[in-house]
């Protein structure tokens, strides 16, 4: 991490065993694309992915919930193997609560990140709200952290290193990286 996080954002990561992400505008830059045909298209991030799979190898749970229905939501859900996915939920907390009570979950030890209005609720309700800079100005200003990337743009990849570094798991994940030099 390039920035400085507060010392009781990170007290609160460390208690996380759960990251529920909403997707426009958190997954994605929050813009819709439509091509000729009618077909929707969204572009998700790479270091993105690679962040959600890092938690899940950590044991720590992954979850979507979004107001939209999406098969390239699914699609990207499947392909990083996220097993808990919300689809066409308009009330996020009712969707979040219901979550938290089906893994027996305290709101302490859950994450959420969104980016407006609809997020709120969710991101008050979590132990750790997390929101972007390109999120709404008043979701930004109760969210308990804003990162650094914007939606789209390796948001969630951000979150994801803050939760493993504070539960202490960064520094060895990222050493397994390196290759020898003999």
């Amino acid at each position: 991490m390039t920035h400085s996080v507060p010392e009781d954002i990170h007290s609160k990561a460390t208690q996380i065993r759960l990251l529920v992400l909403d997707v426009d505008g958190v997954m994605t830059n929050g813009q819709l694309l439509f091509s000729a045909h009618g077909d929707e298209l969204k572009a998700f991030s790479i270091l993105d992915g690679l962040g959600i799979k890092q938690l899940m190898e950590a044991g720590i749970s992954v979850a979507i919930i979004t107001g939209r229905r999406s098969p390239l939501t699914a699609k990207r859900a499947s392909d990083l193997g996220i097993p808990y996915i919300m689809q066409g939920r308009e009330d996020k907390l009712v969707a979040l609560r219901e979550l938290a009570q089906k893994l027996s979950l305290a709101p302490e030890a859950i994450a959420y990140m969104g980016d407006d209005l609809p997020d709120l609720s969710a991101i008050e309700f979590a132990g750790l709200g997390v929101t972007v800079p390109n999120g709404h100005r008043f979701v930004r200003k109760h969210a308990d952290h804003c990162t650094q990337a914007s939606g789209g743009e390796g948001a969630v990849r951000e979150l994801s290193d803050l939760i493993l570094a504070s539960q202490g798991h960064l520094d060895a994940l990222l050493e397994g990286y390196r290759g020898t030099h003999e």
